[in-house]
């Protein structure tokens, strides 16, 4: 199951390697912010990198706030009991955190299917924690990200044997990159977006911020601050869509506002971008700007700097390449540059080497279930 824009670079090694391997059967299911093109969607990429889509699944309610949130989530759950009833699948597989992700766990659990759950065991400051652990206890085989959420994990109950560090499918990606990471295209021309067209080959920031959803009122003030920021830098930022999460409107709203009101010459804004393009980007900025998990995760493969604003990745294990700072304009302004100017970080592998996906075919291959699996993303 692939329910949003992250979700999908966050495995694609793992469909990759399910296709090649004889004993198993990929089932893929798009749904949720995945099929929608206001968030940036994936259905053309999907299909581009040879993944045949068994069903998609539209259940994202207007609103962008915690009742279109739980709304969402029952809707999934009516629509994903049919497609799991109707495809039979031996496995269900469920990726991280995001709020829909609890109508396939429960689908699947309450159907007595095998469910398996990817990058469970990580802490977060916000409704996703509460998510990912209940996803992991609804779940019964664990492909966690670290040795610290894999002992997580455990201490939650699950059983030793069923929980596995494979890694994070996302490094494998960064890894593929890192043989040739050079930015080997034009983001204005390929992906269009809204701004201006700054000369970038001086060097550019990229920023990419969500709503917290337990601070969702707050979202339009907080993301006003990261604005005010990125708007007095002397370089080029690409400013990425958020997430469909409580208080995203409120982020979008604050985005427009602010272009209506302040005279903008160096933010480009874009919807979405291929996970490999995207990295790429990354690599060769000066730093990340936000709270994407990226940043914590991919950022750290590719020892990128990091400003990560405010508490949605508090308690994440991260590298030497973040700088935490609160929602205020004049502490973010002050980490983007300290960033810039210091040493770029050292590379960590703190969420993997970049082999994910092959361990987690591996694992779903051989853990005992049946021969011939169908393995339902």
């Amino acid at each position: 199951m692939v329910t949003a824009r992250p979700s999908y670079s966050r495995i694609r090694t793992a469909l990759t390697a399910i296709m090649k391997n004889d004993d198993l059967e990929l089932q893929l299911v798009l749904a949720g912010s995945a099929l929608l093109e206001r968030y940036g969607s994936i259905e053309k990429t999907v299909v581009a990198d040879g993944f045949p889509i068994t069903e998609k699944v539209f259940m994202v309610l207007e609103g962008e706030n915690p009742t279109s949130m739980a709304k969402t989530t029952g809707l999934g759950l009516l629509e994903l009991s049919n497609i799991f009833y109707n495809l039979t699948p031996d496995v269900v597989v469920v990726i991280a955190d995001r709020f829909e992700t609890l109508a396939v766990s429960i689908a699947a659990a309450y159907q007595n299917i095998p469910l398996v759950h990817v990058q469970g065991g990580e802490i977060t400051g916000n409704i996703d924690e509460k998510v990912r652990h209940a996803n992991t206890k609804l779940a019964d085989i664990h492909f966690v990200a670290s040795e610290n959420a894999k002992n997580r994990v455990i201490h939650l109950g699950e059983d030793p044997e069923y929980v596995f560090n494979t890694g994070c499918p996302s490094i494998d990606l960064a890894a593929e990159v890192m043989k040739d990471p050079s930015l080997n295209f034009d983001p204005y021309k390929k992906y269009g977006g809204v701004g201006e067209m700054q000369d970038f080959s001086k060097g550019y920031v990229v920023v990419l911020q969500h709503s917290v959803t337990t601070e969702y009122a707050d979202a339009r003030q907080q993301v006003l601050q990261t604005l005010n920021a990125v708007n007095k830098l002397d370089l080029p930022a690409f400013w990425f869509w958020p997430n469909v999460d409580a208080g995203a409107d409120g982020i979008s709203k604050s985005i427009r506002a602010f272009r209506e009101s302040q005279e903008i010459h160096n933010i480009h804004f874009f919807k979405n971008m291929s996970p490999e393009d995207f990295l790429r980007l990354l690599y060769n900025s000066k730093c990340l700007i936000g709270n994407s998990s990226a940043g914590i995760r991919e950022c750290a493969y590719l020892g990128i700097p990091v400003v990560n604003i405010g508490t949605r990745q508090e308690g994440r294990d991260r590298g030497s390449n973040v700088i935490d700072v609160d929602y205020d304009e004049k502490e973010i302004l002050s980490a983007i540059k300290r960033s810039i100017q210091d040493e770029r970080p050292k590379q960590s592998n703190i969420y993997g080497g970049g082999n994910a996906g092959q361990k987690i075919a591996g694992l779903l291959a051989t853990v005992p279930l049946r021969y011939h699996k169908k393995i339902l993303f």
